[in-house]
């Protein structure tokens, strides 16, 4: 088989004549051939390739062809080199940000057990003396107090001692004098004290045990006066005024140790199938507290719906001005307190320190205990027939001094 291979220098000297077959090549002396680029195949196994594959040079299209293809297996097998021993790399797991529901973190206010920020048992507890004369009614702020504890001022007439924290009403009132009785209750929270004057005994007691001293004879502009009710019925005042007034007398957090509470436990859900059982019926549905006369005599209706007691007095809703509304306290304590009148044939005397009775209303019963207050700075607790702490229901709680355990009476 004829070999058409040509070198590089043959075909450039036949490019030189016009192309001649090799039968007519003329034989020409040999001249020294010029060195060979670099990448002319010329000997060995490129050439022997170059040969078998019929390629040129000068390349051709052909031969760019050839090379393109070459570089792509190079470049395929470089690849591949490269990434067969590498792991594939995983894809960025993106989380989604789910904000979750911002639930208000509360903790039982000192003061009434129910469930408040934080912060409200850092404010002081104030005491606020409130009248409960015929001219004095109907008062304002008293539903909104925290406990409430009720007894004879003077010639029959109650008066209140009412102790706020958890709440702020801009309007309380009509205040009037101190008592030496309300003095003790009110140390036992360690409250400052808003007043008009007081007995002697009272204001003597006030130095002498250290009370927060709110009086308005001291600091009249925390106090203000309505013109709708003649004078002594229309002193008037303001939580934040009071709160303004402690923080500038430096009377800070309070420190006491309130009631013992009941914990509210949420209600479980019944089954459809078994019924719950029926709770047990109420003892004391209608609640009576003789004081001094009808028209100080205290009633108490139980409200089922929202477990508290609708009081009246002197035969007439007792009715809060703030709002309307008729007061309603969750718990009602019938305290049996020995009472007495004072030297001067006026002022009343309690022997608040102590123990005694105590007839607990709460969740439309009755539980007979006892309290117990070993002194002034002490507060009062609560036991059952056994002897063991009463706890009370969160809310208001409203304590009356009654002289003797015949001056309650209530009925299913």
């Amino acid at each position: 088989m004829q070999n058409d291979f040509r070198t590089p220098d043959e075909v450039a000297a036949m490019d030189d004549v016009g192309s001649p077959t090799p039968d007519t090549l003329t034989p020409t002396t040999p001249s020294p051939s010029p060195t060979p680029a670099p990448d002319t195949p010329k000997t060995g196994k490129l050439a022997a390739m170059w040969q078998k594959l019929d390629l040129h040079w000068p390349p051709g299209r052909k031969e760019y062809l050839v090379a393109a293809g070459v570089i792509l297996v190079l470049g395929g097998v470089t690849a591949f080199a490269l990434t067969r021993d590498s792991k594939p790399v995983p894809k960025p797991v993106v989380k989604k940000m789910v904000k979750k529901p911002v639930v208000p973190k509360t903790v039982p206010s000192t003061l009434t057990g129910l469930q408040i920020d934080p912060s409200v048992n850092l404010r002081p507890v104030t005491g606020i003396m409130i009248e409960n004369s015929q001219d004095a009614r109907p008062q304002s702020g008293l539903s909104e107090a925290g406990v409430v504890f009720e007894a004879i001022a003077e010639g029959g007439i109650t008066r209140f001692l009412t102790l706020f924290q958890d709440t702020a009403p801009e309007d309380i009132g009509p205040i009037r004098s101190a008592r030496p009785y309300y003095i003790s209750w009110l140390m036992a929270f360690d409250a400052g004290y808003a007043h008009v004057g007081g007995s002697p005994e009272a204001l003597a007691n006030i130095k002498a045990l250290g009370v927060r001293d709110l009086d308005q004879f001291a600091n009249a502009g925390s106090y203000h006066r309505v013109n709708s009710r003649a004078a002594p019925h229309n002193v008037y005042t303001s939580i934040a005024a009071l709160n303004q007034l402690e923080t500038a007398k430096g009377y800070g957090t309070s420190t006491f140790t309130g009631f013992v509470r009941k914990k509210v436990v949420p209600a479980k859900k019944t089954s459809s199938i078994k019924p719950a059982a029926a709770a047990p019926a109420p003892t004391a549905r209608t609640i009576d507290l003789s004081i001094s006369g009808p028209v100080y005599g205290v009633h108490y209706d139980y409200n089922a719906p929202t477990n508290s007691y609708n009081r009246s007095e002197g035969g007439a809703p007792h009715i809060d001005v703030n709002g309307n509304r008729v007061i309603s306290p969750t718990v009602v304590v019938g305290l049996v307190v020995p009472f007495s009148i004072a030297s001067d044939g006026r002022h009343s005397v309690y022997q608040v320190v102590g123990s005694g009775a105590a007839y607990v209303f709460q969740d439309g019963n009755v539980t007979i205990g006892t309290w117990t207050k070993p002194g002034d700075k002490n507060q009062i607790t609560f036991t059952d027939a056994t002897g063991k702490p009463l706890g009370l229901n969160p809310g208001q709680t409203w304590i009356t001094a009654v002289s003797d355990a015949s001056k309650v009476t209530y009925a299913p």
